[in-house]
């Protein structure tokens, strides 16, 4: 009887548990219910933001690569810029050394054509120089005496005769040489009476040879003559001795001739 009521008791026990535990789960699944659902498995969500980091990383690889090309772009473009202003200012520098030679070959092209007209002119100078000869005599009109002097007396030979080159200066009775070489001169004067007739050839004052001659009485004549190397510009002259007298006519009695024999 006892042992009967023990399980009578233990099965009242067990059905209120289990009324009990099935209520409480209900509880629980109600509260369960009135939450809100979880959009994405959390796991996902990491997945995705790890794979959108990784497309970053890649992308943000990809702009750093580009910025160092176009940093290398961006200095190549300075060297080529710098190349670009040194090759201007190495053209310009050329430009102004080839104006310079230019300029300098210009002047030495006009010296080389002044030079080549001087050398010229020269040649034809030469070649008018050697012709050279002249005959003059004392008086060039009337008639006259020349002297006694007390010293020595250059004749001006007034009556020009010939006179090829110009060499010979009526005014002054000089000869000066055109050109360095060999001339030629003869000189001749005539007097009367017992007066010395005389006169010396000089050549830039020094006395070279004289043609003289001293009458008793009538009517002589000296003549002389020399050939002598002269430097050009040198002068040649006949000076009447001192003491001397000469006369002169239309006849022309006193005469000076020279001429070029060769050049040296």
């Amino acid at each position: 009887m006892e042992i009967m009521v023990f399980f009578t008791l233990l099965l009242l026990v067990c059905s209120v548990s289990t009324n009990q535990t099935e209520a409480d789960n209900e509880i629980v699944d109600q509260q369960i219910s009135n939450q809100q659902p979880c959009p994405q498995d959390i796991h996902a969500v990491l997945r995705e933001m790890a794979v959108s980091l990784a497309l970053q990383t890649e992308r943000i690889t990809v702009l750093q690569k580009e910025n160092q090309d176009q940093a290398a772009k961006l200095k190549e473009m300075e060297r080529q810029k710098t190349d670009i202003n040194q090759l201007k200012l190495q053209s310009k520098e050329q430009a102004a050394k080839l104006e310079t030679e230019i300029d300098q070959l210009k002047l030495q092209s006009e010296e080389q054509v002044a030079k080549l007209e001087t050398e010229i002119n020269q040649l034809k100078h030469e070649l008018q120089v050697k012709q050279v000869a002249f005959s003059v005599s004392l008086l060039d009109q009337g008639y006259g005496y020349a002297g006694p002097y007390n010293t020595h007396m250059t004749l001006i030979f007034k009556h020009v005769v010939t006179n090829i080159g110009n060499a010979y200066n009526p005014h002054t009775g000089i000869f000066t040489a055109p050109v360095r070489g060999t001339y030629h001169f003869d000189w001749k004067v005539y007097g009367n009476g017992n007066i010395p007739a005389g006169a010396v050839l000089f050549r830039n004052g020094e006395y070279i040879f004289i043609a003289y001659e001293h009458p008793t009485s009538g009517w002589v004549s000296a003549s002389n003559g020399a050939s002598l190397l002269l430097e050009v510009g040198d002068q040649v002259s006949v000076s009447l001795c001192a003491g001397a007298k000469i006369f002169d006519n239309q006849s022309h009695h006193n005469t000076f001739s020279g001429h070029l024999i060769f050049t040296m």
